[in-house]
């Protein structure tokens, strides 16, 4: 088997909720359509503090929230409303412009509570970069779910291991949870050009070699590669078909025309911008 690479993600905090963010890195852009992956660390609310982003923009991209703990409000610019609960899909495509809020719900605000789960966004094709945004809630029950020999597999978006996901993906895409008993084997196709994983818990190898926790494991295309669980593991893998392109990424904007990035600051610095009902803080524009 070719070498991985093995992208190590940098720590950061998104308004106050620590994260780790392997993806993008200057080893490596994209995998299939995801430009960007944050784990939102395991994290312990007191009572009266939990996560709230305040309202901001997204051009040219579609936002995917999956938690293991806790729960999120998701509210929008089309009038969306949801609370999003472990196991859910949350799924937004922003299209020409959308704007967003995600916040710890007043319940789980009030008695404390704990969040733990995962953010990607994934590149829109360039022929839908503009089209019209769209919001989907897709409980856990309706995700497809392979469980035999000690391995479970949940397909969150896309397809893969015979599983079809009911989330509205805009170009071939792999994103599934894989949680595997201890002494257990996964093969992991070449059945999508591009596909990488992370490892959340457990110990793992891939071959030969130990896999490192939280860190993005690009696998080599066209090989298929064996996961042996050592201990009971859980891991995530996304890829898909290679983007139609190169993308620009400035701030919470994704296109490949930089005009269509300029044209969205522009815009929401001025306050020309749909707005999420019944919200007005905002994310200002960074310098």
């Amino acid at each position: 088997m070719s070498s991985p690479l093995v992208i190590r993600p940098r720590a950061e905090s998104v308004e106050g909720q620590p994260i780790l963010r392997p993806l993008p890195s200057a080893q490596c852009r994209s995998v299939g359509p995801f430009v960007f992956f944050d784990h939102m660390l395991e994290t312990d609310y007191a009572p009266g503090h939990g996560m709230d982003i305040r309202q901001h923009p997204h051009i040219g991209l579609s936002t995917l929230t999956y938690l293991f703990e806790g729960a999120i409000l998701h509210k929008d610019s089309l009038g969306s409303e949801q609370r999003v609960l472990p196991g859910d899909v949350s799924w937004m495509t922003a299209g020409r412009g959308v704007a967003h809020v995600e916040r710890t719900p007043a319940d789980a605000l009030a008695h404390g509570s704990r969040l733990h789960g995962l953010q990607v966004w994934l590149a829109s094709p360039q022929a839908l970069e503009q089209g019209e945004p769209h919001y989907s809630h897709h409980p856990a029950a309706s995700l497809p779910v392979s469980d035999s020999l000690g391995v479970r597999i949940c397909m969150i978006a896309g397809t893969g291991f015979c599983l079809q996901s009911p989330v509205p993906v805009l170009s071939p895409t792999l994103y599934a949870q894989v949680q595997m008993q201890a002494a257990t084997t996964l093969m992991v196709p070449a059945e999508h050009a591009q596909r990488a994983l992370y490892l959340l818990d457990g110990e793992l190898l891939m071959g030969d070699e130990p896999v490192e926790a939280c860190s993005l494991v690009v696998l080599p295309e066209g090989e298929e590669v064996t996961l042996y669980a050592e201990e009971q593991s859980q891991l995530v893998l996304i890829g898909g078909a290679p983007l139609d392109g190169p993308r620009r990424m400035n701030w919470n904007f994704v296109a490949s025309d930089p005009q269509l990035i300029e044209r969205a600051r522009v815009r929401w610095a001025a306050g020309d911008w749909p707005r999420v009902p019944g919200e007005t803080a905002r994310i200002e524009l960074p310098r």
